[in-house]
């Protein structure tokens, strides 16, 4: 792939010039206030939050990332996962690359990080998967603009079982350092009315941390969700539910419509 990926998707998902781009990131942080957090509400230690064009999804989005604002200078590392939209593949690729480039900047890669994953079976390197792949891309100016300077650990997944998911999130969880990113759109093209019911499911068996409970067609980013909800059950983290929209409620009609959801999940306290 080269030193650096490039950005794939700017201009079409979101803005390529830098200062029209940081101003609309800017404008949908703003629309959603305090994220529902509250003053002193808890940092998450992941979240959930989709990825199609800013137009779309965006202001969903951004209910996930107005949650963040409080990690700014604290969160160092960020592992972002989303799912393979162009390349089919078995199991969880990373990249050679040493840097991801947005228009706002370049973010370098934690390599130490990369190789900690690389020593698992279901992980390699397939630069091919992240060279189109927007479903990584379209987080970062919002990551870049809320948390300042960080690390990336881009992980694209392919074909994986929520078990071999949750361990390679395990493998570098680290402590407030490091957030959890997981990249999901929810229904796809159903009437609005359906889309409604689907992703309802979808947000009850996120809330109930129930890795079984999403089937193929109820989110593309599945594997990656379930293997978060794996791992979160696990650790105890509580989880809530920032937004639940689709595109008829955002920007597009309602004949045909991409469902949309935002969850943040804290870990519980050690005492207290």
């Amino acid at each position: 792939m080269g030193a650096v990926r490039q950005p794939a998707v700017a201009g079409s998902f979101y803005p390529a010039e830098p200062r029209q781009l940081r101003a609309q990131v800017r404008a949908y942080l703003a629309e959603a206030g305090d994220g529902g957090a509250g003053e002193g509400g808890p940092v998450p230690k992941a979240i959930i939050a989709p990825h199609a064009g800013y137009v779309y999804s965006a202001p969903v989005a951004a209910r996930a990332y107005a949650r963040l604002r409080p990690a700014r200078g604290r969160v160092r590392r960020v592992v972002l996962m989303g799912p393979s939209h162009r390349v089919p593949f078995r199991g969880l690729a990373v990249t050679d690359a040493h840097a991801y480039a947005t228009p706002l900047g370049d973010i370098a890669i934690d390599h130490a990080a990369v190789k900690k994953l690389l020593a698992l079976p279901q992980v390699a390197v397939l630069d091919a998967a992240h060279a189109s792949e927007h479903s990584l891309e379209v987080h970062l100016p919002f990551l870049q603009e809320v948390l300042g300077g960080f690390a990336l650990v881009p992980v694209v997944a392919g074909s994986a079982a929520p078990e071999a998911v949750a361990a390679a999130l395990e493998a570098v969880w680290g402590g407030h350092e490091t957030l959890i990113v997981i990249s999901s759109d929810l229904s796809h093209y159903l009437d609005y009315d359906s889309a409604r019911l689907v992703d309802a499911r979808t947000c009850q068996a996120i809330e109930g941390l129930d890795p079984t409970g999403i089937g193929d067609d109820q989110a593309c980013g599945r594997v990656p969700v379930s293997g978060l909800l794996s791992l979160a059950k696990r650790k105890g983290l509580r989880v809530e539910t920032l937004d639940l929209r689709n595109s008829g409620d955002t920007a597009g009609p309602r004949d045909g419509v991409v469902g949309y959801g935002a969850w943040a999940f804290t870990e519980t306290p050690a005492h207290g």
